[in-house]
């Protein structure tokens, strides 16, 4: 990929390890306020609903406190744990709040992170919330990488609309055609890039069975050096 001069990166299930992350701080609150909870019961229910609540709020179906409040609120009825309105809300104001004191990345990040550094221009272009994500990337030592960081609500619509991407480019000076976006999902990351004009890598850490000859597809952050 000679002509690529510029390198767009995902943050959450990308960079940073949002799962580890997330737990760690759900552990954290819930001892804060004495939530008597078996924590993996929790995350096995939350999980899904989570990830389904983002989808809606990428479509933008839902809004961003629709979505902190209510995949906790479905959480705790899926699992017949009675809890009131005012104390979901403090766990969702906490976790935010929280969230970026556990900092684990993906292994590999700060070795791909170097290799790149002096032979692209590096940004991230993320659907997550502007109050923390600048945070995550101080806090993880990772910051610094970066030329440009967008976020989908300094854009008013999220990943994979093309104005994201588009915004994007236009902020980091960039073509399309010399730039690549990598990402951990389908939808948001890869799809959006490539409906803009732009190359992509897709992070396919859980080795799910994906055919297209559209896109890279790496198991490991240390893979992008076969192809960058």
């Amino acid at each position: 990929m000679k002509q690529i001069q510029h390198v767009f990166f995902d943050l959450d299930h990308t960079l940073w390890d949002f799962e580890k992350n997330s737990d760690l701080t759900f552990q954290k609150v819930f001892l804060l306020n004495n939530i008597d909870i078996d924590l993996a019961s929790f995350l096995e229910v939350y999980r899904p609903i989570n990830f389904e609540y983002w989808k809606l709020y990428r479509e933008e179906k839902v809004t961003k406190e629709a979505l902190r409040y209510g995949r906790l609120k479905k959480t705790f009825d899926a699992i017949n744990y009675v809890i009131s309105d005012d104390m979901i809300g403090l766990i969702a104001n906490q976790y935010i709040e929280f969230l970026a004191d556990f900092n684990h990345l993906f292994d590999g990040t700060f070795e791909i992170l170097d290799y790149l550094k002096d032979k692209y221009k590096l940004h991230i272009i993320t659907n997550g919330f502007e109050e923390i994500q600048s945070k995550k990337m101080i806090n993880s030592k990772i910051h610094h990488y970066f030329d440009k960081v967008v976020t989908s609500e300094s854009v008013g619509v999220k990943k994979p609309n093309a104005k994201v991407f588009n915004f994007a480019l236009q902020a980091a000076k960039a073509d399309k055609e010399n730039s690549i976006m990598i990402g951990d999902n389908l939808e948001a990351d890869i799809n959006g890039a490539l409906k803009v004009g732009m190359k992509a890598i897709h992070c396919n850490f859980e080795n799910q069975i994906i055919k297209s000859n559209n896109f890279i597809s790496v198991t490991s952050l240390i893979e992008i050096k076969q192809y960058l």
